[in-house]
């Protein structure tokens, strides 16, 4: 097993094009790019009961601009990411961040809920080619190693995000409204098209882009769902942070309901969770050269479904004290640091020719799991920690299954043309 795994990951560092980092500048315009979802996502979490006030709905109305929301980043990147590898990467790049500011104009001045609904999901489908295209560039730039590095930066940035996001709407919420942060949101979509358009070069030549229509699209992407290798480290990637958006969509209850947590004593275990994956994706990026990307890939995994088993142990047996809910949730949350960059870099090597196409699925999942976790940790009510944790534990076996099963004994990425 040993010699297997120095195999793949010699093979994964020379693939693509070998195993340079991705060069600074670039690197920090793709950061914020990629910062639109957790941006758009939390900052104007603290503004919706008035946002429900303001615009005469129930909280199921506002609530539904968050799942819309993440409906739009689930099929944009599924339509962005493929339309990228025939056009390049530039030009989608930019106009996906231009409608994205557009749509936060829009939702500024939204006059009903359904306005409001309804620009929330062209903000979601055009902010996704920040994501998806993020990636897809790393993939054009680097591998291996280096790709696992530059991915790594990213999950910093997804880890951050969530942090500042919720602090700067709260300061805004009093003095601007909702709509003022949503102005915000506009103007962060400005900076990001400013980024891409000064600082990120065309990264997919016009002799390696793919032609044809929605039917080389779907061929494309069929050509990746038949490849083992790439469906079990996607499915690694998104059942990963399935376990993250059910801890998420469900802590507030658990926490505040359950354990009484006041909102501040919330907002800190919120915050040391985000710092706990931060601090793994910063770890990780400086030790993957040395360990390679699919050995930490599986002790993330190995670590995240221990965790995730005992929480649920311990929750359905009506043993579980808030220290050990904190503690095991926090390794948890953490194990993802491990996780995420490297399934991403192990996941688009399969796919070279077609490193859009291989982003764009990665993404989707993710976030459809996002759209469709939050009502499936409410079904057991808002006085039980039981359907958190059995939503995270069934994540993770899922990735453990997709990311160490499914995947051994595949020893050939950059084979999947995907043609």
């Amino acid at each position: 097993m040993s010699v297997r795994r120095r195999r793949d990951d010699r093979t994964v560092s020379s693939a693509s094009g070998g195993g340079p980092d991705v060069p600074t500048p670039m690197m920090l315009a793709l950061a914020l790019a990629y910062a639109v979802a957790p941006l758009a996502t939390d900052m104007y979490l603290s503004a919706l009961p008035r946002m429900m006030n303001d615009l005469g709905t129930e909280a199921t109305g506002v609530q539904l601009t968050l799942t819309t929301f993440m409906v739009g980043l689930a099929t944009g990147q599924l339509v962005i990411g493929p339309l990228s590898d025939r056009w390049g990467r530039r030009r989608p790049m930019l106009a996906g961040t231009a409608v994205s500011a557009l749509a936060g104009v829009l939702c500024a001045l939204a006059p009903s809920v359904e306005a409001l609904v309804a620009a929330r999901f062209v903000q979601g489908f055009s902010g996704a080619a920040g994501i998806v295209i993020a990636r897809a560039v790393i993939s054009d730039r680097a591998g291996g190693s280096g790709a696992a590095r530059s991915f790594g930066v990213l999950m910093i940035t997804g880890g951050v995000a969530p942090v500042v996001a919720p602090l700067v709407g709260g300061a805004l919420v009093d003095p601007a409204g909702w709509r003022g942060i949503f102005v915000v949101l506009a103007g962060i979509a400005v900076l990001m098209f400013s980024g891409v358009l000064l600082l990120v070069p065309e990264t997919l030549p016009a002799r390696l882009r793919r032609g044809g229509g929605l039917v080389t699209t779907f061929r494309s992407m069929g050509g990746l769902l038949s490849d083992r290798g790439y469906v079990g480290y996607t499915l690694a990637y998104g059942f990963g942070f399935g376990v993250l958006f059910s801890y998420i969509a469900a802590s507030p209850f658990v926490l505040q309901n359950v354990y009484g947590l006041s909102t501040g004593t919330y907002a800190v275990v919120f915050a040391a969770n985000a710092l706990g994956f931060t601090s793994t994706s910063a770890v990780n990026r400086r030790i993957v050269g040395r360990f390679g990307p699919r050995r930490l890939l599986r002790t993330g995994l190995t670590v995240m479904v221990t965790s995730c088993a005992l929480l649920c142990g311990l929750a359905t047996t009506g043993r579980l004290p808030l220290p050990a809910a904190a503690a095991l949730v926090f390794v948890a949350a953490s194990s993802l640091g491990l996780v995420a960059a490297n399934a991403t870099a192990l996941a688009t090597v399969r796919a070279p020719h077609a490193a859009g196409s291989a982003s764009a699925l990665l993404g989707a999942l993710q976030y459809g799991l996002g759209a469709v976790v939050s009502p499936l940790v409410g079904l057991g009510g808002e006085s039980t920690a039981v359907p958190m944790t059995v939503a995270m534990l069934t994540s993770a076996c899922v990735a453990f299954c997709g990311g160490v099963l499914l995947t051994r004994g595949s020893l050939n990425p950059g084979a999947i043309d995907a043609s």
